[in-house]
């Protein structure tokens, strides 16, 4: 098996966060590459975007120059196959749909997101010998291996995740780097045993060779948890990002029972906050996110001992950012009013959400949207009465949800994440009768990162400026 601290800059001091779906696109990573530091694409929901981009054309011929280089052309065929549109289909055309996740999987689906990640992690790396990973959302079990096998084809550099507990990521690297099938366990409500996994023979028809193996960072909030994972070969990861609450995107709720401050927000106490030094005392590398972007942030993560820091919310402002353009603009004008609303997600965990005319941060603009899940990635799978497994979501319409075992209160003011951030990049789906996916949009709450920054930055002019302050 390849060593999992070969290839480019074993730690880098900025890690650049790999944010929402297509906020962090292999345009944004590759331009902090570049500059030396981790560039990360958002590994989340690439098999939809790669579908709508090339059923928008693929204008540059991107998406097609990265899928001449898979290495097995007539998968990466049949996906062109299935969703290119020689100039793009009519405005206002709904998006074809791509398969949905599920326990049972689907082979086009699988070759979908492998296809996706291999392009995106591809595009990010040409041209250049910086460092570039991705990152993934525990949450999302079911897309896992299969978008981990298709970046590291693509030579991923960096694995990173959060949003749960990742204690089957290092085998499941170990695994695929020798071309060996993965598998993960998946949470499924009233039942157990269930997993997902992809087999590399299988899927591509033929055995290749081993692939470096890439290093593994997780995404933790607590040393509670660092220390969980540290403790044995099995689950210990290459390294650790310590996120505080104030980072944009979800975030972990606090620990005991939740309190709410008069604006509605979760309050955060001396437990949630890491402790360092523990930390530190595991022996493993360690970044910190969550308001360390701002002026000082990297001499103070460096005076605690950590490697250096994680930074998102600057760099969705910037021009490099997948953000549509207009969005972002309107986003940088109301950076400051972000809420970390405990309700708007369906998977429980907060969510900041920004403030911006028109998205789904207004009341009348959540209400007017008909509430549907048709894309699923955070769908709940849960066992039924008679063995068999369905899935539910919090963000679907209620009826179908009590349907499905739940009250209708834990369905109250929850958005469709899935569909909201596509709208932010752009990809937002239409339906009948001309009606478009409104946008949501989430930024972290410490927005002292903007100070001294231009109006019109890029990625560069944002590890620059970090880097100068901490006099490196």
């Amino acid at each position: 098996m390849a060593d999992p601290t070969s290839g480019p800059r074993i730690r880098p001091v900025l890690i650049q966060g790999g944010m929402g779906v297509g906020v962090s696109g292999w345009r944004l990573a590759r331009a902090v590459a570049m500059t030396g530091q981790l560039g990360v694409v958002s590994g989340t929901a690439l098999d939809v975007t790669l579908a709508r981009r090339l059923q928008l054309g693929d204008p540059g011929g991107d998406l097609r120059r990265a899928l001449a280089s898979f290495p097995v052309p007539e998968i990466a065929e049949r996906v062109l196959g299935r969703y290119f549109v020689p100039g793009g289909t009519a405005e206002g055309v709904p998006y074809r749909p791509v398969p949905r996740l599920g326990l049972r999987g689907s082979h086009a689906g699988d070759e979908l997101t492998v296809v996706a990640n291999f392009a995106e992690v591809f595009l990010a790396k040409e041209g250049h010998d910086g460092p570039v990973g991705v990152n993934y959302l525990e949450k999302i079990q079911l897309a896992t291996p299969a978008a981990a096998y298709g970046a590291m084809l693509a030579g991923a550099d960096y694995v990173l995740m959060g949003a749960g507990i990742p204690a089957e990521i290092p085998r499941l690297l170990d695994d695929l780097a020798g071309q060996r099938p993965g598998r993960i366990s998946v949470a499924v409500a009233d039942g157990e045993g269930h997993t997902a996994g992809i087999d590399p023979v299988a899927l591509l028809g033929r055995r290749l060779g081993p692939l470096p193996r890439p290093r593994f960072l997780a995404i933790v909030s607590s040393h509670v948890l660092a220390a969980y994972l540290a403790r044995t070969s099995l689950t210990r990861p290459d390294g650790f990002v310590i996120e505080t609450p104030v980072a944009g995107g979800h975030s972990a709720p606090p620990r005991g029972r939740t309190v709410l401050d008069a604006a509605g927000e979760p309050v955060y106490g001396p437990r949630d906050e890491a402790d360092l030094a523990k930390v530190a005392a595991l022996g493993l590398p360690f970044w910190l996110a969550g308001g360390y972007g701002t002026p000082g942030g990297l001499e103070r993560a460096l005076a605690a001992g950590a490697d250096g820091i994680q930074v998102g919310s600057a760099f969705a402002l910037c021009r490099e950012s997948g953000l549509d353009p207009v969005l972002r603009r309107r986003l940088r004008r109301k950076a400051g009013l972000v809420r970390n609303d405990p309700r708007a997600s369906p998977t429980g965990f907060p969510f900041k959400v920004a403030a911006v005319p028109g998205t789904l941060s207004e009341q009348d603009v959540y209400e007017a949207r008909p509430r549907l899940c048709d894309l699923g990635y955070l769908r709940t799978p849960y066992e039924k009465a008679d063995g068999s497994v369905g899935y539910r979501c919090a963000a679907e319409p209620v009826d179908v949800y009590v349907r499905k075992g739940r009250p209708a209160e834990e369905a109250d003011g929850r958005r469709c994440l899935c569909n909201g951030l596509l709208a932010a990049i752009g990809l937002g789906q239409h339906r009948t009768g001309g009606y478009a996916e409104p946008p949501l949009l989430t930024l972290g709450q410490d927005t002292g990162f903007l100070d001294g920054l231009p109006d019109d930055y890029s990625a560069a002019d944002v590890v620059s400026h970090i880097l100068l302050q901490a006099h490196l």
